[in-house]
């Protein structure tokens, strides 16, 4: 059967995202096929295409996506024909109109929810997830509690804003114009720091905590933010590094950690988290409680048809998008 997939030939700029065609058959064991209704767009994508994170070649990208299960292979128990169905999954391949895939991280989709919805947040609200329910300083945290998240407009950061204000925790987000900060308050952050204008963010932040600094930042932008992060914790805080999108964090000496007050620094991924079905589906369940609730709702900021994938590349690492964005078969 034939289908369209975006493909690169070789790791580089935008201009490497190809729209192919494709075969795909039928689901192996533990498998299932699924067409797409909507493919999720993130910053690992990106990484993927200009091998950062090195793929074997030639290799498709996206690693979300929503639709229909058209085939469900031997062995698959929760998902059958016809279900609407949502994921973020390796190996990659979600900028596809249809693919054959493991089963074990794709969930059925609430009613509720609608495709494009699925697709713009399955990344990024398992991330979210993992984040604030998983990745905690010492003692865990409370409501009332300071904690830090970079690029806080971003799609990431938006539903982490709103799941943050859920928790009762006082979130201070950091982006790159008055804009986004407004969006980051709009959206339940206590403070927001222009980093373009405060450039020593570290200094607002123990201003605005009165000098505690907080118990946990959550980092994706890496080196640029890096040393900034460190300056902002609390003694015994914790540092979760779970990406680099201005590049990979610089090497440092553990004393380091010492001297800033006894503190950790850890670098999750959201993979080793959904390794298996079960984790998956609670984690899941989570998400879809927190979105069918209302208490996050999922901000996409712009649609590109598939054929279009270069431009969304070019817009994300241009930092041109609010929030999220998907691509439509």
């Amino acid at each position: 059967m034939s289908e369209k997939a975006v493909v690169i030939e070789a790791p580089g700029g935008a201009e490497q995202l190809k729209l192919m065609d494709v075969e795909v058959g039928a689901p192996g064991p533990g498998e299932i096929r699924i067409r797409h209704e909507a493919c999720g767009l993130n910053y690992i994508d990106v990484y993927h295409r200009n091998g950062t994170y090195a793929l074997p070649l030639p290799a498709r990208l996206g690693m979300e996506g929503a639709g229909i299960v058209e085939a469900v292979g031997e062995g698959v128990a929760h998902l059958k024909v016809g279900d609407r169905a949502a994921y973020a999954s390796n190996p990659p391949g979600a900028y596809a109109t249809a693919r054959v895939m493991p089963a074990k991280c794709v969930l059925r989709l609430p009613d509720a929810i609608d495709f494009e919805t699925a697709a713009a947040m399955m990344l990024k609200g398992l991330t979210v997830q993992y984040l604030l329910r998983k990745t905690l300083p010492q003692g865990g945290l409370q409501p009332g509690d300071f904690v830090l998240f970079h690029a806080a407009a971003g799609g990431v950061g938006l539903i982490a804003c709103q799941w943050a204000r859920a928790l009762g925790l006082q979130l201070i987000g950091t982006a790159g114009s008055d804009e986004k900060c407004q969006l980051a308050l709009d959206n339940g952050a206590t403070h927001a720091i222009n980093y373009r204008r405060d450039k020593d963010f570290a200094a607002k932040v123990r201003e605005i905590t009165g000098g505690r600094g907080v118990k946990v930042v959550y980092d994706s932008v890496g080196a640029d933010t890096w040393e900034g992060s460190l300056n902002s914790l609390t003694p015994f805080g914790l540092l979760a590094s779970f990406g680099g999108a201005s590049g990979p964090v610089p090497p440092f000496s553990v004393s380091t950690l010492a001297a800033k007050g006894s503190i950790y620094v850890t670098r999750p991924t959201l993979f080793t988290h959904i390794a298996t079905r079960e984790a998956t589906q609670a984690m899941g369940d989570e998400l879809f409680e927190m979105v069918a609730s209302g208490q996050v709702s999922i901000r996409i900021d712009k649609r590109y048809a598939l054929a279009d994938a270069a431009q969304s590349h070019r817009d994300l690492e241009a930092r041109q998008l609010l929030g999220s964005a998907v691509l439509l078969p």
